[in-house]
């Protein structure tokens, strides 16, 4: 049996919906984003990852902002159809049977790219084998390293096996599915029936081949004694022919998915700089991450855009015509929104929160180079700016790695200052960050922020979600923001280097920055010159919104890496 489906999409996590956590962040939700715009655009496409049982995890925060973890249970035949097919890998001279679950993403015509979710939970497996499927980065390197043979082998497999035998590309949505090269590697070997990887075999794989990196942190790497790989997985002919892959006796997956890739492409303009630089005999070609527009935009917005721009959700570079829409328009769909948010911030946290007040967003995953605390840097001097600038007010949302004991003390960190600040300005911190409550922050402030260390962050996409509701950036000059900022009129720069290709936590200039921008711009321009901010409001749609997509995006995947 063959099936239609020329790309095969590979990701660790993928948010496909609210009531499955099957992601933990940014990567799963712009995975999720691309399935949805790929169906939309009724591109040829088939997705493979991990069922995820145990999901990544639901967060808990004592009275001074602590974070514990506990696994998220959920219904899994209320989301997904089990198939009859079963493969398997060996690991560690076991073999270990895999199945898959499968979810449909529909576009609105019908058009469908399947999602195959694999899962090792099966009687036929020993009950440690059994929980390699369970946890979203969970356990050790080694329980890591068997998820990523699960996922790149035993995802060709399942594939194959559900009668995708022709498929053009296989995009590596990062390197966790590197392995999926090398199931490709033997499947040429057997076809030619010869066991010697010559330049023909890898230049077969390589044309197969897309990957897509996505950090330049080093954490973001996955990097994996050869001792351990050669025990888990096996010796593979591929290491020795490559031997870089394996500099320092250790598996780098980003440095094989690297070798042995057709096309490879950053997640921003700088973010491509920073690659070729970390890996300068490659060449890295960019494509900026983008947002589903359908997905992201409030309901008071669609309505919006529905009456003045009629065909937007077909054709999102369209929404460039906000700017006809009446200000007071879209001021009022702007106040929906914002109510909605803080209706739902009330009854969660019993905070009081004001509707007419200045309301400032910050929600994302909480590590250190995010800097989710740098606007408490001078606590004096926020209080300074409430008292006679003007009042505002900020919510906080996102988890810490259940490792990073740092990014726990970030939250705390945040915690102590909202005791230190209770008096003037509220600060509200809400767990448990997710789809859903994404989306009520994202369309519901007044403004976002975002303070990364440059060049740390690769693109991000919370400011996009952001965008397209109309809210402006208030953003260091990193990732997706230096191409979509424009002074004053899709929001404003915290420092003004464009290039910032220094790592250094410069955080008392970067500060000072933030709290000229809040203080001399931004809160007179929002209680004094409305109709000046909400001009900024429309051009943040008209501008990025329009262009920063993933409708855009998968065209130019479409162009530049798929059908090349």
């Amino acid at each position: 049996m063959e099936v239609d489906g020329s790309i095969a999409y590979f990701s660790m996590e993928i948010a496909l919906e609210e009531g499955m956590p099957t992601y933990s962040g940014g990567l799963g939700v712009l995975a999720g984003d691309t399935i949805r715009s790929a169906a939309n655009l009724k591109v040829p496409m088939v997705a493979v990852t991990l069922l995820h049982r145990k999901g990544y995890f639901y967060q808990k925060l004592d009275k001074k902002g602590w974070q514990t973890e506990e696994p998220v249970d959920w219904n899994i035949e209320d989301y997904v159809e089990e198939l009859s097919q079963k493969v398997s890998v060996t690991i560690e001279n076991r073999e270990v049977f895999i199945r898959a679950w499968k979810y449909n993403v529909k576009g609105p015509d019908g058009f469908t790219v399947p999602v195959y979710l694999l899962d090792t939970d099966l009687h036929d497996n020993t009950e440690w084998d059994r929980t390699l499927t369970h946890y979203l980065y969970g356990g050790d390197d080694h329980y890591r390293l068997c998820q990523e043979i699960i996922l790149g082998m035993g995802g060709v497999r399942i594939l194959r096996d559900t009668g995708y035998d022709k498929l053009d590309r296989f995009h590596m949505n990062e390197g966790h599915a590197s392995f999926l090269t090398l199931e490709l590697i033997n499947e040429e070997l057997k076809s030619t029936e010869s066991d010697v990887i010559t330049e023909d075999v890898l230049d077969k794989v390589k044309k197969k081949c897309v990957f897509t990196t996505h950090t330049p942190v080093p954490a973001g790497h996955d990097k994996f004694p050869m001792d351990m790989v050669n025990k888990v997985l096996g010796h593979h002919k591929i290491f020795d022919v490559k031997e870089h892959i394996c500099s320092d006796n250790t598996l780098n997956m980003t440095q094989l998915a690297l070798n042995l890739s057709h096309y490879v492409n950053g997640v921003a303009k700088k973010h491509q700089e920073v690659s070729q630089e970390m890996f300068n005999h490659y060449m890295i070609d960019s494509i900026t991450n983008g947002v589903n527009a359908l997905r992201w935009i409030s309901e008071s917005f669609k309505e919006l855009f529905d009456t003045y721009i009629p065909g937007w959700g077909e054709d999102n570079f369209s929404l460039r015509y906000t700017l006809s829409i009446p200000n007071d328009e879209v001021w009022n769909a702007h106040l929906t929104a914002k109510n909605k948010l803080i209706e739902y911030v009330n009854q969660k946290t019993n905070a009081d929160v004001e509707p007419d007040i200045l309301t400032i967003g910050f929600a994302r995953r909480v590590a250190t180079y995010k800097r989710a605390d740098l606007i408490f840097q001078d606590i004096e001097k926020l209080k300074e700016i409430a008292s006679k600038a003007g009042p505002f007010q900020l919510i906080f949302s996102g988890k810490a790695h259940p490792q990073d004991q740092a990014g726990k003390e970030m939250i705390q960190h945040i915690y102590k200052a909202r005791e230190s600040l209770k008096d003037i300005i509220k600060i509200i911190y809400l767990p448990n960050y997710n789809i859903s409550l994404g989306k009520l922050l994202t369309s519901g402030v007044d403004v976002w922020l975002n303070t990364p260390i440059p060049p740390l962050e690769a693109s991000g996409t919370s400011g996009m979600k952001a965008a397209l509701n109309g809210i402006p950036s208030l953003s260091i000059l990193d990732g997706w923001w230096i191409e979509g900022c424009i002074e004053g009129v899709t929001g404003w720069a915290i420092g003004e280097d464009k290039h910032g290709v220094k790592r250094d936590d410069n955080r008392k200039q970067d500060a000072e920055s933030l709290y000229t921008k809040l203080e001399k711009t931004i809160i007179p321009m929002y209680y004094n010159e409305r109709d000046k901010f909400i001009n900024i409001m429309c051009h943040t749609i008209a501008l990025n919104g329009s262009f920063f997509n993933t409708q855009r995006m998968m065209h130019q995947y479409v162009l530049k890496a798929y059908y090349l």
